[in-house]
């Protein structure tokens, strides 16, 4: 096993304690931060990085344009009023959207039983959004000091990791022992116990490019990992093994994975337009990769997905600027949010299932209101659509038997 990188705890970052939200501005009192621990990627490199260019080779699309205008104080402020979208003819879906951020919004999750956003950026900020009124609680210090490509949240406690390599994507266990990172040089994933701050595997190479994303299974006992390499690889933390490798996975660069809240499949995306459900527990998947490819969804390659925790419906964000919502039973997109004006770099689905946020290169994060998507009239007419579809697949299946 490859040595692991450097790093040093930093012992103050231990006792990390921040403002309570009704301290005055600029007085720094202690109180423990119970609700959660942030990890924040790349706000630790020892490598000189300017924000605006961060992962220009990652850019599948190639758009050389320059950010979007500079909002005013005012703007990143005040979130705009709850309004009506009108991303097609015939659909409605209530959204807010949650302006703050001085560039591009690289990641979003829910929080605190679904009362709180939390967000990253490539300003170099990291902050906490009210749902309700979608105003910012807090912006973390100490700041890191190069974009944040991702964040993830955890129990409490607070410390800070510092490596010789780019990191580019960051998540904690679901059981809050352990945080794994994927790096660009090293091509590899290092899994860190957060408790004890020690280095539990680092395993470099594991891929043969850059790695654009790692997760850990719901029982935390499993990594997967996707690169550029269009691999997909899932390492067990017990054995210290790797128990998967699929090969090919995509036609081209793997750009997100996730788990469903069973283990039992995995969702890639990836910049060939397509989302892939893999079953990573049965002896078919081994021997011949079978999965479940959700095609015509998106226009541009695909950024990120996220399942619900039911694995009823599975979400993704594109460089097209669409958050596609797919019916996972019947494999079909049930619905395309538009509004945004860049790409979407993030998306997340609330627990109770009645909200998406989503971020994106425009500066902003969207949250969507989907409770009543079953009765919005597009919804219904795609459902209709596929029935007749079924139908006739059905028939023609019929007639071939019978002919033959």
């Amino acid at each position: 096993m490859a040595s692991p990188p450097r790093y040093s705890p930093t012992a103050p970052d231990r006792e990390c304690k921040l403002p309570s939200p009704s301290a005055p501005a600029g007085e720094y009192r202690p109180g423990k931060l119970s609700w959660g621990t942030l990890a924040r990627a790349l706000g630790s490199f020892r490598l000189p990085i300017q924000h605006t260019r961060l992962l220009a080779t990652l850019d599948p699309l190639a758009l050389d344009r320059e950010p979007p205008p500079q909002l005013s104080p005012e703007k990143q402020q005040v979130p705009e009023k709850l309004t009506w979208g009108d991303q097609e003819p015939l659909s409605k879906i209530p959204f807010k959207i949650l302006s703050g951020h001085e560039h591009a919004v690289s990641t979003c999750h829910f929080c605190v039983d679904d009362t709180k956003l939390l967000s990253g950026s490539h300003d170099c900020t990291v902050k906490l959004w009210d749902a309700v009124d979608g105003s910012v609680v807090r912006d973390f210090e100490h700041r890191p000091k190069a974009p944040v490509v991702e964040c993830s949240i955890t129990a409490d406690s607070s410390w800070k990791v510092r490596y010789d390599t780019f990191i580019v994507s960051c998540k904690f266990s679901p059981d809050g022992k352990y945080v794994v990172s994927g790096f660009d040089v090293d091509h590899g994933i290092c899994i860190m116990d957060a408790e004890n701050i020690t280095t539990v595997s680092v395993i470099k190479d594991h891929h043969t490019r850059s790695i654009t994303s790692c997760c850990f299974d719901p029982d935390s006992q499993r990594v997967a990992s996707v690169s550029l390499d269009r691999c997909i690889k899932i390492w067990d933390v017990t054995s210290q093994a790797t128990l998967l490798t699929i090969t090919k996975a995509h036609s081209n660069a793997i750009s997100n994975c996730c788990f469903t809240f069973s283990g039992h499949f995995l969702c890639t995306s990836s910049w060939d337009k397509n989302l892939k459900i893999w079953n990573v527990h049965t002896g078919e998947f081994r021997n011949r990769g079978a999965c479940v490819t959700l095609m015509q969804g998106h226009e541009g390659s695909v950024s990120s997905c996220h399942f619900a925790r039911d694995s009823s419906f599975l979400i993704s964000g594109g460089f097209d600027r669409t958050v596609a919502i797919w019916d996972v039973a019947e494999g079909y997109q049930k619905l395309s949010l538009k509004g945004h004006n860049d790409w979407v770099m993030d998306v997340a689905i609330s627990n109770n299932k009645k909200w998406i946020l989503s971020a994106s290169k425009d500066r902003t994060m969207r949250l969507w209101n989907i409770e009543e998507i079953d009765q919005i009239p597009l919804v219904i007419k795609y459902k209709k659509a596929m029935g007749l579809k079924v139908k006739q697949e059905k028939k023609e299946a019929y007639l071939k038997l019978k002919q033959g």
